[in-house]
């Protein structure tokens, strides 16, 4: 972690633009998952303590550029308060313009604002460097906290930083560090899990971890392109046929620099993509012709658990099996269970994996959940996030 944080800047008395990845599932205007709101109150709280006027900005939902009041970050209010033990939080309905201006100029030290989500603007995903102009005139500090989107070049999370003094909050910088020493420096053996549905998603992310990992396992939609690879006929599974080349060649670049790879050796398949499907578990080699691989089958499940208990540092991203059906969720929940119960170094990534860890119910009892779905999927294959790049070195 080689860029400044919130902890570096003076802060006291100064307007601070944080933004935040307050995207949170709501039904019927209710949230119904907080996690990433409480992601963040450790920067929130710290600069509350440290006598800074906080101006919160956040997306919620896809709006696309257009006002959508069931989108509105006024929602959001209410709960904000109750997090932060009952302080007022102020609400300004809009971003950047006339509204938030006039709260800004009044805000006492330690008193926090939410202003409209950000994404009501066309400009912010346009990464509008006069929209990116009007949100850091209201501040004279900008600390981002979004994980989530610090792989996108967005005004609020790139633009801003060109025209302010721009740190990380103590998410991004957990996130950066977590994500970092598994990369970089991570205790051997080191073991990653890659699943979720499509090959071409977690085909880069594969290829920079080749270098890095023991032990590969591979479960998922993902997996079934990889057993196409070795000759298996998949029936009516998930294959993403333009990748299996490239599958044939990983592999083969995995055995030349000794990283382990395990494929499912056996299967839960059914006759189609349904809850209620029939199913059955069988080898791998025995796979009805039309049917389809829905999760990884427990002899590949017990595999899978005795190199997680070797193991010292251990990566997961995208679980192994359709497990928002209860008939196919057994792989990703054992694995998850096995995770929980293990000593080492575990980081979840994936807002699919993420999820089905908070159903398992062990999310308490892994070391790092990531926060970021395509921003921790880019950061482990290797690539720049414009939003961390943007904030200032150490």
């Amino acid at each position: 972690m080689n860029k400044k944080t919130v902890r570096n800047i003076e802060v006291t008395g100064k307007k601070v633009l944080l933004r935040v990845d307050f995207n949170v599932p709501l039904e019927g205007g209710r949230i119904i998952n907080d996690t990433k709101m409480k992601g963040a109150l450790p920067t929130v709280k710290f600069l509350q303590e440290k006598g800074a006027k906080i101006l919160i900005v956040t997306h919620l939902g896809r709006p696309k550029g257009k006002i959508v009041p069931e989108m509105s970050t006024g929602l959001l209010v209410d709960h904000l308060g109750v997090l932060l033990s009952g302080a007022e939080v102020m609400f300004a309905a809009d971003c950047g313009g006339e509204a938030s201006q006039t709260l800004a100029a009044k805000m006492k030290p330690g008193q926090v604002a939410l202003l409209e989500n950000v994404r009501f603007y066309p400009e912010e995903e346009k990464n509008d460097p006069g929209f990116a102009k009007s949100m850091a005139s209201l501040a004279d500090v900008y600390v981002n906290d979004a994980f989530g989107t610090a792989h996108r070049a967005h005004a609020s999370t790139e633009g801003v930083a060109k025209y302010l003094p721009a740190v990380a909050g103590f998410l991004m910088e957990k996130e950066i560090r977590a994500l970092s020493s598994a990369l970089e420096n991570p205790e051997k053996p080191f073991a990653a899990i890659i699943g979720g549905a499509k090959a071409s998603d977690k085909i880069p992310v594969i290829e920079n971890l080749l270098d890095k990992v023991d032990t590969l396992l591979i479960g998922g939609g993902l997996a079934n392109t990889f057993l196409k690879a070795q000759g298996y006929d998949m029936g009516k599974s998930l294959v993403e046929e333009d990748k299996v080349e490239l599958a044939r060649e990983i592999l083969a670049k995995a055995q030349a620099r000794r990283a382990k790879v395990i494929l499912p050796r056996d299967v839960v398949s059914a006759g189609s993509f349904a809850a209620d499907a029939p199913y059955q578990a069988t080898a791998i080699d025995r796979l009805p012709r039309d049917w389809m691989v829905m999760d990884i089958g427990q002899a590949t499940v017990q595999t899978f658990i005795q190199v997680i208990r070797q193991a010292k540092t251990i990566l997961w991203n995208g679980p192994l099996g359709v497990y928002e059906f209860a008939s196919f969720a057994a792989g990703t929940n054992q694995i998850a269970q096995a995770l929980a119960d293990n000593q080492a170094k575990t980081i979840v990534g994936g807002g699919d994996v993420v999820a089905a860890v908070e159903k398992a119910g062990v999310a308490e009892r892994i070391y790092h959940i990531s926060t970021g779905g395509g921003a921790s999927l880019e950061f482990l294959e290797g690539q720049v996030l414009p939003g961390i790049a943007a904030l200032q070195d150490q």
